[in-house]
């Protein structure tokens, strides 16, 4: 079996699994979903920058399938690619990281326009709609320190908008829990597997898809209007 096969059929299996659990206790399909959340503007922002070179800022926040797919529909955004950050580049592959012993997180280098959105809006997107920043650990069914919710910054600015927000954000009081996502500086990014890259795009029936990442994508259509890009 290729390793294609088997990253889809353990998502798949996933997938079956919690479903069928869901429908034991009564509960929707739409309760599949991570939690979106209706979050305010970061007060801590980088501004607007005309001239400046495309940006790029990498982020984890579970399965890399579904934040990929996001960030591709956002204005601004010009590249997004799944990958490995946080390990060494000898472990950064799909079937050893998913061992959850390599110190990688599944992970999406974005690159952006500083002219179009700022690193702010972006995080603002990724904390309300890819993921759910309390869950330690894990997301939805997703289980290993791999699908970790993390910010690997890259360089001061990005450090400091990434804090702050966070800090704005817990003192909100928005989330039922505490917010977990670790902010560590960006040593590599390891692009993944060709077989990961626009997964949504070229599997939109897979199950799994459908049930974790599609309503991510509808939330992001919904709460993000003037940032959602279609295509």
């Amino acid at each position: 079996m290729s390793t294609n096969i088997r990253a889809g059929a353990r998502r798949l299996a996933q997938a079956t699994l919690l479903t069928g659990a869901m429908a034991l206790a009564g509960c929707g399909l739409a309760g599949a979903a991570d939690k979106t959340y209706t979050l305010p503007d970061p007060t801590v922002d980088a501004p607007l920058s005309k001239g400046q070179a495309p940006q790029t800022l990498v982020i984890a926040g579970g399965c890399f399938w579904g934040v990929e797919a996001v960030f591709e529909h956002v204005k601004g955004v010009t590249g997004v690619v799944s990958g490995y950050s946080g390990g060494e580049a000898k472990t950064a592959n799909y079937d050893v990281v998913s061992g959850g012993n390599t110190g990688h997180a599944e992970s999406v280098s974005i690159t952006y326009d500083p002219s179009q959105i700022t690193v702010g809006q972006l995080l603002k997107v990724f904390f309300s709609v890819a993921h759910d920043p309390t869950q330690l650990n894990y997301q939805g069914p997703d289980h290993g320190t791999q699908y970790r919710s993390a910010i690997f910054y890259k360089g001061d600015d990005q450090k400091r908008v990434a804090d702050a927000y966070i800090d704005q954000l817990q003192k909100a009081k928005i989330y039922s829990g505490k917010i977990v996502t670790q902010v560590a500086p960006l040593v590599a990014f390891y692009p993944a597997e060709d077989y990961h890259q626009n997964y949504l795009k070229l599997h939109p029936t897979q199950p799994y898809i459908v049930i974790y990442d599609m309503p991510k994508l509808e939330a992001l259509k919904t709460q993000f209007p003037a940032l959602y890009r279609a295509g």
